[in-house]
Parts: structure tokens; C-alpha cells; sequence
């Protein structure tokens, strides 16, 4: 190992204990009781709450798949799914973020199963349960593209064994999330959003200066048919020339290309882990400042991570990331390592550590809460002791994590194709039963089942089916299973007869 890699280990070492000593903090609160341990008592300010949200959101993907994106295509399907989350953010917070805080609070509802399930006042727990098993389903791919991040970073950095690397790193995130729970997760969340948004900030800024000012990295990039424009993508050969990569001619870029990367704006309604902190703020008069400084927060990150993209095609144009689009995910870890001093670039690639880790520990802990909340206590053993609940968490905690190495393990992983379909996954079963529940009172129970059925197959039935016909037909899983599941829900409520007049007061309550 060179000197400067071991500056670049010492940093993120470094980084990494500060991680730990964090959770060692919150340790003895959050194992209290299980309410403090899965949403630390609704006790979250609204920095820390905006902070988290997004950090836990941003994933690895945000470091370097959305980078990896841009560098590959160009400005096209980065840009529109940069504009897609932005708007998708914000509207989160505008729409959903106070009711379903008052509504979560009306019904004494900790997880967002818990909370659709005394939404309706079931008494069998099948939408409970169903909710459970979907955020598994989902939330193991989910977690295994933050370690497929990890694993990059360091096989990157320092050419260890990816496999091995996402291991440890899997190893890392567990014990983590053992100590802290909630608290330490929001916490730590918090300290790693700044330093995301801080990475991505200076790395672009140096990029701009090293590929000779932002006239310099837009006459380079418009040489590269569509690799500047909206309405046209970037069309690799997987060629080079003179240690080029070549281009063939720019691809059209119209309507359903659009709406694809654009619907993942949709995804956000449906994202546990935003919605669990909408759940936990102290005060629903603060998430209005939540609101602006996560929307503020997101748009920074989003256009530094694209632009990053777009300037590493011009600064580092060589046939190593021209060859395939899993490499061009690299191309942040590149640019740290080649404009900083070695100590600064590990920190900056600590980035990366922290957008990883503060994702892959809110799935973990979400997972465990739906398995030990709402199925083990809510169904099988309704009266389990706190200690029995959390010690049940701790299990699938493992569980989980195994899962998720397998899905990591493997050459050729791609961080963005992982949270694709995990995105759509949460968009489609938990986004129009989420918006319905807190605005359509006429909603009932069977059409909230449904809904969330008919969405999650609809992903599955898209994405391995139909998709692949090509042309109208391979848009975005996420745009027909949302619209698919809101037409489910509306049917089967009007064919159904309507909720009992408890929840319909229960409703008018919570929405006053």
C-alpha cells in the first residue's frame, strides 16, 4: 500500500469511528423501550430531520451512480432524473409531510405498517402484514446497492477484494445499527448529509477548475453528439481512438423518455424511510423549515452530482471508463483521488462512506421494525416484552444483511440498476396508498390491500415482462405500477362499501 493510500485509509477510518462514537451516544436511550429504538420518541429537531431524511434517501447512487450516469449519456437522463427528485422532494414535504404527521400521531402509529394498518382499523393484520413483507422484498436490494458502493470504493481506492469489502462493510453497518438505533441513525445521518453535500461541492468545483472553467467543460462536452442536450442522449461505442471514447450519433430524447427518469419524483410518496421522519419531528410547525432546507439540500446535491458526471467525461476520457457503464461509476472516486492531496481525498471519498451508511442503516432498521413490530408483536405474540421485540429486531437484523451481501456480491454490479427497481418497488406499493389514506376519506380497507398488491406485481410484471418489448413499452416501471395501483385503489373503494364512521371522524380529526 502507497503512502497516499494509507493517508486516504487513515481518513476514512477516522471517519468511521466518528460514526461509531455517535451511536455509542444515543445507545442507552434508544434501547429504552422499542418505541425509541425504531422512531426515537418523535424527538427529532428540524435540521436533523431534513438532514436525515435526505441523507437516508441518497444513497451511494447519489455519489456514484448518478455521476456514473451523466458520464456515460450525458446530460439527458441524469438531468431529467435530477429534475424528477427535486420536484418529488419538495413535493413530499409540501403535501404529505404535516398530515401524515398529525394522522401517525392521532393513531399512535410508530411504522408506516403500523401506521396503514390503524389507518383502517384492521383487526386481522393483513395489511400489515403485507406492508411488512413488501418493505423486505424491496429493502434488501436496496441495502445490498449501498454495499455494492462500498465495495467499489475500496477495491477503487485500494484494490482489495470487492467481495471482501462488502462484506466488512455489511459487518460495519450491523453493529452499527445494533448499538444506536433510531436516534444514532438520525444523528450520524445528519453529520453525513454535510459531508455529502460538502464532497460533492468541492470535487465539483475543483473539476471546474481543472478542465479550465465552465466555458472550457461546455465547449468540450457539446464536441460529444447529445451529451449536452434534453432532448438527446449520448450514444457510447464502447471504442476508442487515440485514447478517446468514440460516440455514435445522439439518440432522440422525447416524451416517454422523459416521463421515465421523471417519475421517480412519484417514488418519494412511498419512501419509508423519508416518511418515518415526516413521523418522528418533535413539532409539526418545524417541518416547514425541514422543507426548505431538504429541498435546498437536494437540489445542491443533485446538480453537483451530474455536473460531476459531465466534467469527468471531459477531464478523464479513457478507454477504462468508456468500456462499460458499471465502470463509469468510478468516476467520482477518480476525480477526488486525482484533484485532491491524498488526506482530503479520503475524506471527500468518505462521501461516499456516508451517503452508503446512512442509507444501508435506515433500510436495516426499517426491515427489522416491520418484521418485529408489526408482524412478531402485531400477530404473533401480541403480548412480547419490549426486550423480546428488540431482541427479535436484532435477529432479522442479521438475516437481512445476509441477503442483502448476496445481492452485492458479484462482478459487474451496477448501484444505479439496484435502486431502480427497489425505487419502484416503494413508489408503487406505498406512493398512491400513502396519498390516498391521508386525502380520500372514501378509501377502504379492501382497496388499500389491493392497491398494495396490485402495485408491487405491477413493478415485477413490468420490469421482467413487459419492459423488454422496448419502444412505449419500456418506460419506467414505476410510472404504469403507480398509476395501475391509484386506479385499483379508487375502484375497488367506490365498489366497496364505505369506511366506518370511527375513521371517517378519525379522518376529519387528523386533517383539521
Amino acid at each position: 500500500m502507497t503512502n497516499e493510500n494509507i493517508l486516504h485509509l487513515a481518513a476514512m477510518v477516522a471517519y468511521m469511528l466518528a460514526i461509531i462514537v455517535i451511536g455509542i451516544f444515543f445507545a442507552k436511550r434508544a434501547n429504552k423501550n422499542s418505541d425509541a429504538y425504531f422512531l426515537g420518541e418523535r424527538s427529532l429537531g428540524p435540521w436533523v430531520a431534513a438532514f436525515s431524511a435526505e441523507a437516508s434517501d441518497m444513497s451511494g447512487w447519489l455519489l456514484m451512480g448518478l455521476p456514473g450516469l451523466a458520464y456515460w449519456s450525458g446530460l439527458a437522463d441524469a438531468g431529467w432524473t435530477a429534475i424528477g427528485l427535486a420536484v418529488g422532494t419538495y413535493l413530499n414535504w409540501l403535501i404529505v409531510s404535516k398530515r401524515l404527521y398529525r394522522y401517525s400521531k392521532a393513531v399512535d402509529a410508530i411504522t408506516i405498517p403500523d401506521f396503514f394498518s390503524r389507518r383502517f382499523h384492521e383487526k386481522n393484520k393483513v395489511l400489515m402484514t403485507i406492508a411488512s413483507c413488501m418493505i423486505i422484498v424491496f429493502f434488501t436490494p436496496y441495502a445490498g446497492s449501498c454495499l455494492v458502493a462500498c465495495g467499489k470504493l475500496f477495491s477503487q481506492l485500494f484494490g482489495f477484494s470487492y467481495n471482501s469489502m462488502v462484506i466488512i462493510s455489511a459487518i460495519f453497518v450491523l453493529i452499527y445499527t445494533f448499538i444506536g438505533g433510531f436516534l444514532a441513525e438520525s444523528a450520524s445521518d445528519f453529520m453525513q448529509a454535510i459531508v455529502m453535500v460538502a464532497a460533492l461541492v468541492f470535487v465539483l468545483v475543483l473539476g471546474v477548475s481543472a478542465a479550465g472553467g465552465i466555458s472550457m467543460v461546455i465547449g468540450n462536452a457539446k464536441e460529444i453528439p447529445g451529451f449536452l442536450s434534453l432532448l438527446a442522449s449520448a450514444a457510447p461505442t464502447g471504442e476508442s481512438a487515440n485514447g478517446m471514447a468514440l460516440f455514435g450519433s445522439a439518440k432522440p430524447y422525447g416524451g416517454l423518455s422523459i416521463a421515465s427518469p421523471l417519475a421517480w419524483g412519484l417514488g418519494y410518496f412511498g419512501m419509508p424511510q423519508v416518511l418515518l421522519r415526516f413521523m418522528g419531528i418533535r413539532a409539526e410547525k418545524e417541518l416547514t423549515l425541514s422543507r426548505r432546507v431538504a429541498t435546498t439540500w437536494c437540489v445542491i446535491s443533485l446538480v453537483s452530482a451530474v455536473s460531476i458526471g459531465i466534467i469527468g467525461r471531459i477531464l478523464f476520457s479513457d478507454v477504462y471508463l468508456a468500456y462499460g457503464s458499471g465502470n463509469t461509476e468510478n468516476i467520482f472516486i477518480l476525480m477526488s483521488t486525482s484533484l485532491l492531496p491524498p488526506l482530503l481525498a479520503g475524506l471527500v471519498c468518505a462521501g461516499i462512506l456516508a451517503a452508503s451508511i446512512s442509507s444501508s442503516d435506515s433500510y436495516l432498521l426499517i426491515s427489522a421494525s416491520a418484521v418485529s413490530k408489526n408482524i412478531w408483536q402485531g400477530i404473533i405474540r401480541k403480548n412480547a416484552s419490549d426486550r423480546e421485540i428488540m431482541t427479535v429486531s436484532r435477529i432479522v437484523l442479521i438475516i437481512i444483511t445476509i441477503f442483502a451481501i448476496f445481492v452485492a456480491v458479484g462482478n459487474n454490479k451496477i448501484i444505479f440498476t439496484i435502486v431502480d427497481f427497489a425505487w419502484a418497488g416503494f413508489g408503487a406499493t406505498f406512493g398512491p396508498l400513502m396519498l390516498f389514506s391521508l386525502f380520500w376519506k372514501r378509501t377502504t380497507y379492501p382497496a388499500a390491500i389491493a392497491g398494495m398488491i396490485s402495485g408491487g406485481a405491477m413493478v415485477f410484471i413490468w420490469n421482467f415482462w413487459i419492459s423488454g418489448l422496448g419502444g412505449i413499452w419500456g418506460i419506467y416501471e414505476l410510472l404504469p405500477a403507480f398509476v395501475f395501483s391509484s386506479l385499483v385503489i379508487v375502484l375497488v373503494s367506490l365498489l366497496t362499501g364505505k369506511p366506518a364512521p370511527e375513521i371517517q371522524t378519525e379522518f376529519d380529526a387528523a386533517k383539521a
